[in-house]
């Protein structure tokens, strides 16, 4: 079976947050083994600056890097990143699932991902140039990750 890790920079609170969460992660196990690994968000100062922002996103992405495994294709959702419609993305999860049992998504927190972290993945992929809460965006990834397991496997949902 497919593993799918998410890695996301903070918790989320919210209570319907959670809830959709979960109702994805029920729906997803049918196709996949699914992993949630929340790490913890760095603190920023109200007084911030350039410097004290690379600091905490290179803090936070030596966290994410110690998470990663070995053997797993990873990609990062990253405003500069590939887009794609519903079925390229699910025509990639399945050509991905064929040589990877092993995939990880990144989602960063409110600064974004650090350099090394992006330079370090397979591949960058960007769902909108729009700016969401990266608690909605883990909704999303998860809603498109299941939608692309039904359409791969010609399943009614996704119309």
């Amino acid at each position: 079976m497919l593993h799918i890790n998410v890695l996301c920079v903070g918790k989320v609170k919210e209570t319907f947050f959670k809830e959709a969460i979960f109702e994805y992660s029920k729906r997803l196990s049918r196709f996949c083994d699914l992993n949630i690994i929340e790490i913890q968000d760095e603190k920023i100062p109200d007084k911030s600056n350039e410097k004290i922002e690379q600091e905490i996103k290179d803090k936070e992405g030596n966290n994410i890097l110690s998470h990663i495994k070995k053997d797993s294709y990873v990609i990062a959702l990253d405003l500069r990143g590939k887009e794609f419609d519903s079925v390229t993305f699910s025509q990639e999860i399945s050509r991905l699932s064929i040589t990877n049992s092993n995939i990880t998504f990144i989602i960063g927190g409110s600064l974004g991902l650090s350099e090394k972290v992006l330079s370090s993945c397979n591949e960058k992929i960007c769902f909108s140039k729009l700016t969401f809460p990266h608690q909605l965006i883990r909704i999303f990834l998860l809603e498109q990750l299941y939608r692309s397991f039904k359409i791969a496997n010609n399943e009614a949902y996704h119309k």
